[in-house]
C-alpha cells in the first residue's frame, strides 16, 4: 500500500491582512499549493479551521473554498480539533488517500483572527477549546490555564524565569529572515523577562500572537503525482485526546495525549525519535513548547530548556526545531497553524526552505496540539529519494 504523499505547499504571510477575506486567503494559500503540484486534479477538499463561525460569522467553508478556486462539485468539509485543525485537515485528507477512496486531496488550513473589534473576542473564541462548564464559566482563559501548566513544570523540574525564555528567544531569532513570519525581530534574555505579565507567570514573550494567515497541502500518491521532484511522505500520523478540562489531570507537567500521538505516529512509519533529523513543535506558549519536545521523546523530562539553552536547537544544531520560528513568531493563525507546520517541514525535506534550509533533513516530524494538550497529532514526514 502507497502511503500518501506532499506533492505541493502553498501558504500566506501571517499578519493582520485587513484587505482579504476569509475566503480570499484560502483561496491564495490553495491556488499556490496546486501550482506547486503542477495543478493536480482534486477529488476532495478538507478545511481545518476553529473558530470562522465565531469571528467570521461564515462556515460551510468546503463550499466556500471550493468555489473560490473553481472546484465547485467536489465533496469538502470542514473539521476542527481546537488549535490542532489544520493537522486534523492533513490527517483526514491522508487517509482518504491511503484508503483509496480519494487520489488527490487538497488540505487547507485557514484562520482569519483579527476580524473583531475587541480581543476580548478572539479570547473568548479560544476559550472553546476549554471544558465550558467547569473552566470557562468561572472565568479560565487560555492564559490562564497555561499559566497553571508553567507554574506546576516550574516548581517540579526547578526552574527560573530565565529557563523559559530560552525558547521564544530562539524562535524569533529563526523568524527573522522568513518572509511568511508575522514577528521578524529579534528579543533578549532582558526585553523577554520585562515584557509584560499575562498571567502569572505566564509572559508576553511566552505567548504567540494572534494573526490571519492561510496554509494549504496537495496530498495524493506517487503514481499521480504531477511534479515528482519534490515529493515528501507522510510516512506516520498519530493522534489522541485527553481529559478536556486541565484541572483534571494528575499531572499537568505531561502531555499523555502528545505521548500517545507520537507513539502511533512512530509505529507507523517503523521509526524512532532518534531518527529525527527536524522538529515542529507547538509552541504556543512556551511551556508547552517544552512538553512538546519531552512527549516527542528527544528530551529528558525537565530538560528541555538546557536542550535549547545548549544551541543543540538551532538550524545548524544536532536536532533543529522550528527553523521558520514557530507559533512564537512565525505565527499561530490558529486553524491553519497545523499546515503551516507540515508544509514547512516539506519544503525543509524537499530542500526548498531558502533561508531557513536545514542541511540534509530527511526525517521529520510535526507536532500539533489542540486546547492544553486534549486533542493532538502528529505527523512524521519523510524525504522521497
Amino acid at each position: 500500500m502507497q502511503k500518501p504523499v506532499i506533492a505541493g505547499v502553498g501558504f500566506t504571510k501571517i499578519t493582520a491582512h485587513w484587505k482579504y477575506s476569509l475566503k480570499d486567503l484560502a483561496a491564495e494559500a490553495a491556488l499556490k499549493a496546486l501550482d506547486d503540484a503542477g495543478n493536480s486534479e482534486i477529488d476532495a477538499i478538507v478545511i481545518g479551521n476553529m473558530m470562522s463561525g465565531i469571528i467570521n460569522g461564515q462556515e460551510n467553508l468546503g463550499s466556500l473554498v471550493a468555489e473560490s478556486i473553481g472546484l465547485s462539485g467536489v465533496p469538502g468539509v470542514k473539521v476542527e480539533a481546537a488549535c490542532a485543525s489544520g493537522a486534523a485537515a492533513v490527517m483526514w485528507a491522508g487517509l482518504s488517500v491511503l484508503s483509496g477512496v480519494f487520489d488527490s486531496v487538497l488540505a487547507v488550513g485557514v484562520e482569519k483572527m483579527t476580524d473583531v473589534t475587541d480581543n476580548e473576542d478572539v479570547s473568548s473564541a479560544l476559550a472553546t477549546a476549554a471544558d465550558y462548564d467547569y473552566e470557562v464559566f468561572f472565568g479560565a482563559t487560555f492564559p490562564s490555564l497555561n499559566a497553571l501548566v508553567m507554574r506546576s513544570y516550574a516548581k517540579t523540574y526547578k526552574l527560573s524565569p530565565e529557563d523559559f525564555g530560552y525558547l521564544p528567544i530562539l524562535m524569533h531569532k529563526n523568524a527573522v529572515d522568513v518572509a511568511h513570519a508575522q514577528l521578524r525581530f529579534p528579543i533578549d534574555m532582558n526585553g523577554y523577562l520585562n515584557s509584560p505579565i499575562i498571567s502569572d507567570p505566564l509572559k508576553l514573550f511566552d505567548c504567540a500572537p494572534i494573526g490571519d494567515g492561510a496554509a494549504a497541502l496537495v496530498i495524493t500518491r506517487r503514481d499521480v503525482a504531477k511534479n515528482s521532484d519534490h515529493l515528501v511522505e507522510i510516512a506516520g500520523f498519530g493522534s489522541a485526546t485527553d481529559i478536556l478540562a486541565t484541572y483534571r489531570r494528575d499531572d499537568f507537567t505531561r502531555l499523555r495525549a502528545a505521548e500517545l500521538a507520537t507513539k502511533r505516529a512512530l509505529s507507523m512509519a517503523e521509526l524512532e525519535s532518534k531518527d529525527f533529523d527536524i522538529v515542529q513543535i507547538h509552541d504556543a506558549f512556551s511551556v508547552i513548547g517544552y512538553l512538546n519536545l519531552e512527549a516527542l521523546g528527544v528530551v529528558e523530562k525537565g530538560k528541555a530548556h538546557e536542550f535549547i539553552a545548549s544551541g543543540d536547537a538551532e538550524r545548524s544544531g544536532a536536532l533543529p526545531v522550528n527553523p521558520e520560528g514557530g507559533l512564537k513568531a512565525r505565527g499561530h493563525p490558529v486553524g491553519a497553524t497545523g499546515i503551516y507546520q507540515i508544509a514547512e517541514l516539506a519544503l525543509q525535506l524537499s530542500g526548498r526552505a531558502a533561508s531557513s534550509q536545514v542541511e540534509d533533513a530527511k526525517v521529520g516530524v510535526a507536532m500539533n496540539v489542540g486546547g492544553t494538550g486534549s486533542n493532538v497529532i502528529v505527523h512524521v514526514l519523510r524525504r522521497v529519494e
